[in-house]
């Protein structure tokens, strides 16, 4: 080897060198903290919070599709599911509703208890309180669902015309009471042509839910159930 062919030897050394130091001090610079634990990661959401939320879905997402209104249910409403969603609505992190969204959809195209193509409604917040958040989770989830399923998303079929008072403190007739006519069918809602499958965060007594369906049924809209992220307890 001559004197040449060394010195191009440890220039090509040092010029590795420099670009795996350049790679390591970029990805030192480009992590983040982790939205749900504050732990630095270079993902959206850490490795460890992943674990914990996948740890509370559903072995069969599809097991309360059943009755007039089925259900199909991402997990438990509990842990970091549920510290994952206060993030997202009330820490103003709408970027949680990708994973999040994503999740739901990928438990739906591995058991989907219907076929053909449907219209992804979520539930509409009342404009003022939107408009207060910045956004509506519902529909963030939405867009993330369809992005993966390929179902079409219908945001504006369904609008929320009667500004509720919070549901948690109410008993399960005072919530179907409160929810009486709070969802109108928009113009656009008018056109539909798919069966409609609403879609929401967080599912409760189901209030919300058939009050959306009730109103849309009004329209001659068929309403084949409810996806949602979450549920509080074994419905």
């Amino acid at each position: 080897m001559t004197r040449t062919d060394i010195w191009i030897a440890i220039l090509h050394s040092n010029l590795e060198l420099m670009a795996n130091i350049s790679r390591w001090l970029l990805n030192l610079f480009l992590k983040s903290n982790c939205p749900l634990c504050q732990r630095p990661t270079g993902e959206l959401v850490c490795t460890y919070c992943q674990k914990q939320i996948q740890a509370c879905q559903f072995q069969n997402p599809a097991e309360f599709w059943r009755g007039d209104f089925p259900l199909f249910v991402w997990g438990n409403y509990q842990g970091t599911v549920k510290r994952s969603i206060a993030a997202l609505k009330y820490e103003n992190q709408p970027e949680l509703a990708r994973p999040l969204g994503t999740w739901l959809g990928k438990a739906w195209q591995q058991s989907p208890p219907i076929g053909g193509t449907l219209a992804i409604v979520p539930i509409p917040m009342h404009p003022e309180k939107q408009k207060q958040r910045g956004f509506n989770q519902a529909e963030l989830l939405a867009v993330n669902f369809c992005r993966l399923t390929g179902h079409k998303l219908r945001s504006t079929a369904l609008s929320r015309v009667k500004a509720t008072t919070a549901q948690f403190s109410l008993s399960i007739q005072a919530r179907e009471q409160n929810l009486q006519d709070a969802f109108q069918v928009t113009p656009s809602g008018q056109q539909l042509r798919e069966p409609v499958l609403l879609l929401d965060d967080i599912y409760t007594t189901g209030a919300t839910a058939r009050s959306a369906k009730v109103a849309l049924e009004a329209a001659g809209i068929p309403v084949v159930g409810i996806i949602a992220l979450a549920t509080t307890s074994k419905v």
